[in-house]
């Protein structure tokens, strides 16, 4: 039950009316006239109000995720929960495993932590090579980013081309969303999320790259927590000025 006063609770409904009624209205101008488009879901919160959206207006819009091979159970966990809940298979994209057994064999299993240079590695073995197999084809591309969620992502735009992805359309429909906007929608329409979300994991990628924040800290924190925050990107989302 939420604690905020009831001035407060109604204004905070009143603006996750508005900011859902863009969205949807965003993602069905992407589903007509950037058809084929897709959603990467990365499972997060945000993730999973897309994920209700596009159900619920039951729109042509793909919806995959990438395992890397080192998610948490939770994660695996809400991945099954989706498709009890939704009805929805995720279509699941996962590292080459050549490029896994030669990256390992090179630098080590958990080489991430001894530079940024090698967690890039990891993650481009791990992430960016399947996205982009998983985006071979399409016309847009959808994300749950959000502008507040790092000094990475201030001025995060709704629209923009993705140059690193042959100049695919990418949307972020929840790019002005505050985190408490996002927490209210899954409140409202019981939508299902990561049981890490409850034991201060605000932000969730692969185990042995997130751990739970304390109180106070961003909600970035907890993502490569030995770097410093403006390299707290894995190349998913690689932005050219």
């Amino acid at each position: 039950m939420s604690n905020l006063p009831l001035t407060d609770e109604q204004s905070l409904q009143a603006a996750v009316a508005r900011r859902s009624a863009a969205a949807r209205e965003l993602l069905r101008a992407i589903a007509t006239d950037f058809s084929p488009a897709v959603f990467a879901s990365s499972l997060g919160a945000e993730d999973m109000v897309l994920t209700d959206l596009i159900v619920r207006e039951g729109l042509p819009i793909g919806i995959f995720s990438l395992d890397t091979g080192r998610l948490p159970a939770e994660t695996h966990d809400l991945i099954a929960t989706v498709r009890r809940h939704y009805g929805l298979t995720l279509r699941l994209y996962y590292p080459r495993h050549d490029l896994v057994e030669a990256w390992t064999s090179e630098n080590g299993i958990n080489a991430f932590y001894e530079s940024v240079e090698l967690r890039k590695g990891c993650c481009h073995v791990r992430k960016v090579e399947p996205l982009q197999r998983a985006l071979a084809g399409q016309r847009a591309w959808i994300t749950g980013m959000r502008a507040q969620q790092a000094s990475t992502r201030d001025g995060l735009p709704l629209r923009s081309v993705d140059t690193a992805n042959g100049g695919l359309e990418k949307f972020n429909p929840l790019a002005e969303w505050s985190e408490g906007e996002v927490w209210a929608y899954i409140r409202q329409h019981g939508v299902p999320y990561n049981a890490l979300h409850d034991r201060f994991y605000p932000s969730i990628g692969c185990a042995p790259c997130t751990r739970a924040v304390a109180a106070g800290e961003d909600v970035r924190a907890g993502r490569w927590w030995w770097e410093n925050p403006e390299s707290k990107e894995c190349g998913l989302h690689v932005r050219r000025v």
